[in-house]
């Protein structure tokens, strides 16, 4: 079975590299300089554009090779958007996508925050934060239910920003479930679980920010608060990865894993991160040295946001923060927190100044793999844009937004899963999905359709960037987890598929109510109910000895 497995993954690489070249075989003469993507493409807007995602994600999973199967997905892409002319292929690659994504000012604040991040983190090492952490979690946490019960409440109280949860969270959390024998890819499922799924019900938040945006009347808080209990894969996912916990149960892939790290082997197979050097002093450092740099970091971090959102300019804080930058703020928020964290541990003499800006480039290192994956998959939903997959998606559900009203949040939830699974970006889905809704069902008097759909197009969104491995969230908890990334999305998408199903149970029943005049949050106490018997069912104790990884 291994050989015919390793014979598909090395012919599919081959026969995929070669397709974007033979389409290319095709002459096609250069269109004018002056005209757009969305002009010449004859793919664009067609289901044509969701493709170079689909092949990258099927790529990915086939050969568990993340960089090349993006790489490729790109290529095939830029062949569509070139309609097959070599010398604008070559140039939509490079220049509208790879160069684009890094020259782009947000992406860049993302980088430089995930830099200054690992920065922090190394010195946290350096200086035996992490360590005196670890010794007093080993007093404090007895068994490993304590270890992932601690670990989802670090990820719910860090609500201010998924990507600043998912690093933080792992940094501090890794060598606590290590030690409890918890396995890279189940702390990488809780990380990513309490990341995008807290910040989309948390009203001080990136993400509600990002939503507020959306919303035209100025009253796009107040509606976003309004769909808190009907967001529902958010809260059904908490609900499943507590019940997991509590009763010590896995299922699907993550099992396998689980039941292995019970016999010391975290990874199943090979660790993607051994060659990064945590250096920790033994019998060095206080637990204040990692608690007191995170705090300072999150309060520069929150303070950053809101600067960029004008609160030091005269607007009020909720105001402030529904007008913020998050890319920006986390920035600068990250530059004070490291320029602290040097200090402090400087005049703690826990290290020389030398020291200290020698642990910046051993931070840049630890991030390159996810700072590679997201480039890539930046570039990829860059030219999935080109080709207009958002605007094909969108006039889906325009076209048919007029009847059936009943059934319209779950088929909102799922068309949203759909879109931001291929596209792995979040907050482009309810971008375009929320005007769209809003337009159909006016926000106005609290409409409770209205409400409901609303919050399926954000559900669905942050179940599709939940289980795609082009996400840049999904990216970042394999990171911060510092997990084979593709062990990560295969663990997870079981998980992240169960609390879609009960999710889409959920919508239909709230559609029903809401359409029928009965309080449409009647459906949230059955579809928690109902999750609990799911992964109740489904769940089985991972004892016995360890497997060999397939």
């Amino acid at each position: 079975m291994k050989r015919s497995n390793g014979k598909r993954r090395a012919l599919a690489l081959p026969v995929l590299t070669l397709l974007p070249v033979l389409c290319m075989a095709v002459p096609v003469w250069a269109e004018d300089a002056g005209e757009t993507i969305a002009n010449t493409s004859r793919y664009y807007n067609t289901f044509w554009a969701l493709v170079p995602s689909l092949i990258a994600i099927i790529l990915a999973l086939i050969t568990k090779e993340v960089y090349s199967s993006l790489f490729i997905g790109i290529v095939f892409g830029a062949v569509l958007a070139a309609n097959g002319n070599f010398e604008k292929t070559l140039n939509t690659i490079f220049t509208d996508g790879i160069v684009a994504s890094v020259a782009d000012s947000y992406n860049v604040g993302i980088l430089i925050f995930l830099i200054i991040l690992g920065a922090i983190v190394a010195m946290m090492n350096k200086a035996g934060g992490s360590a005196a952490f670890g010794v007093w979690a080993r007093d404090h946490i007895k068994t490993r239910r304590g270890a992932q019960f601690a670990t989802t409440l670090l990820g719910c109280l860090i609500f201010i920003d998924d990507y600043f949860n998912c690093l933080t969270v792992g940094s501090v959390m890794r060598p606590v479930t290590d030690r409890h024998k918890i396995s890279r890819a189940k702390l990488a499922y809780l990380i990513d679980a309490t990341a995008a799924p807290v910040c989309i019900i948390a009203p001080i938040s990136s993400w509600a920010a990002a939503v507020s945006g959306f919303v035209e009347d100025g009253s796009g808080l107040a509606l976003f608060i309004r769909t808190i209990p009907y967001n529902f894969y958010a809260l059904l996912t908490i609900v499943m990865m507590l019940t997991l916990t509590a009763k010590d149960i896995e299922f699907g892939p993550m099992a396998k894993y689980e039941k292995n790290a019970k016999k010391g082997d975290l990874f199943s197979g090979a660790n993607p991160y051994a060659n990064v050097k945590d250096d920790v002093p033994e019998g060095k450092g206080r637990v204040l040295d990692l608690v007191l740099p995170v705090v300072v970091l999150v309060a520069c971090c929150v303070i950053g946001m809101i600067y960029t959102g004008g609160f030091f300019s005269g607007a009020d804080f909720i105001t402030a923060f529904s007008d913020s930058d998050a890319s920006v703020g986390l920035m600068l928020g990250s530059a004070f927190g490291l320029l602290f964290a040097i200090i402090y541990y400087v005049v703690r003499k826990s290290f020389s100044f030398r020291e200290a800006m020698s642990c910046i480039p051993e931070g840049f290192k630890a991030m390159v793999p996810a700072i590679m994956i997201l480039v890539f998959a930046w570039s990829l939903n860059s030219i999935t844009s080109y080709l207009g997959a958002k605007v094909y998606v969108a006039g889906l559900i325009e076209n048919s937004a007029s009847g059936l009203q009943m059934f319209l949040p779950a088929v909102i939830f799922l068309i949203a899963c759909g879109l931001s699974f291929a596209t792995g970006t979040s907050w482009g889905t309810f971008g375009i999905l929320i005007p769209i809704v809003l337009k159909a069902f006016p926000w106005s008097a609290g409409n409770p359709i209205s409400i409901v759909c609303v919050a399926a197009c954000m559900a669905g969104a942050v179940c599709g960037d939940h289980c795609s491995p082009i996400s840049d969230t999904t990216i970042m908890s394999s990171a911060g987890a510092q997990c084979e990334h593709v062990n990560h999305v295969s663990t997870q998408l079981p998980y992240a598929m169960t609390a879609a199903a009960v999710s889409a149970v959920g919508y239909l029943l709230a559609g029903i109510f809401a359409v029928k005049n009965i309080p449409a949050v009647i459906a949230l106490p059955f579809s928690i109910l109902l999750m609990i018997i799911v992964a109740m069912a489904l769940g089985r104790k991972t004892e016995g000895e360890a497997e060999s990884e397939a």
